[in-house]
């Protein structure tokens, strides 16, 4: 199995234990060949479940209530499955506990919010990552494009089937997230950044190990489709707003998230 590095460097490298232990993952699941970002069902989900919601609180919403109405219980199952795989669903976990403290504060941030949350717990996602990124801008991408870059990825792990799969999902999934846009045919577009998804890129760079200005240059900035000055500005507004901590003194940047990070009573 081929693993990943999260920076702009020879992908060899896989998360830390601290950073598995955060929420990230180094292990595909298969998220991708069944389902999408799932990002209407994520908002429908956290929209009817309060935000100090327990784990058995999101399942009961989704199979017992079908807040998500869907027209089955396995297919109620089955999308909750899916939603955990993605974004944790469990306060305990600092990815999805930052995610949920964040998610109300600027809807329009929220598709963004999401993507990079699952670009962090689904490999497949991720591997698509520089090929979407490095698109020029209304470049087209094809489902084949996608195929080829997962089966690089993943040798041998996937029937042709699955990567069929996985590959539209994966596209419907950057068009959610905004770097794409089109439905049949699909094209690259410019993802409108804002502080929220700002103080969430920066903080999964923290919980993957970067510091200070390294933060900046991580994949999860990367996918924010912003220069470093108006990421840097973001961040100011953000730490305005008490999500993080900003302090720049000359050529040095001090990065700190004690409100994101806090732990519930």
């Amino acid at each position: 199995m081929v693993e990943y590095e999260l920076v702009e460097m020879p992908i060899t490298k896989t998360f830390s234990p601290a950073a598995l232990a955060a929420g990230f993952a180094n292990q595909p699941v298969g998220t991708h060949i069944s389902r999408t970002l799932m990002l209407a069902d994520l908002r429908r989900l956290l929209a009817t479940c309060p935000p100090d919601a327990s784990p058995d609180m999101y399942y009961a919403a989704v199979v017992a209530d079908n807040a998500l109405l869907k027209p089955t219980v396995t297919t109620r199952r089955m999308s909750i499955s899916r939603l955990k795989q993605l974004y944790r669903l469990d306060r305990r976990v600092p990815l999805f506990r930052a995610l949920r403290d964040l998610w109300e504060s600027d809807a329009s941030a929220q598709p963004l919010l999401a993507a990079l949350c699952a670009v962090a717990t689904d490999p497949l996602l991720r591997s698509t990552v520089d090929l979407v990124l490095a698109l020029p801008l209304d470049a087209e991408v094809t489902p084949d494009m996608f195929k080829d870059v997962l089966k690089a990825a993943f040798p041998g792990r996937y029937s042709a089937a699955s990567l069929a799969s996985a590959s539209r999902n994966v596209a419907s999934s950057w068009q959610q997230s905004g770097h794409l846009r089109g439905k049949l045919r699909k094209f690259r577009t410019h993802v409108e950044c804002r502080p929220t998804a700002v103080v969430y890129a920066l903080l999964l760079g923290y919980l993957q190990g970067c510091q200070g200005d390294a933060l900046f240059e991580t994949i999860w900035c990367r996918l924010l489709d912003a220069p470093g000055n108006l990421l840097h500005s973001q961040a100011i507004a953000a730490s305005q707003r008490g999500w993080m901590k900003y302090r720049r003194a000359g050529s040095v940047t001090e990065i700190g998230f004690r409100w994101l990070l806090h732990a519930d009573s």
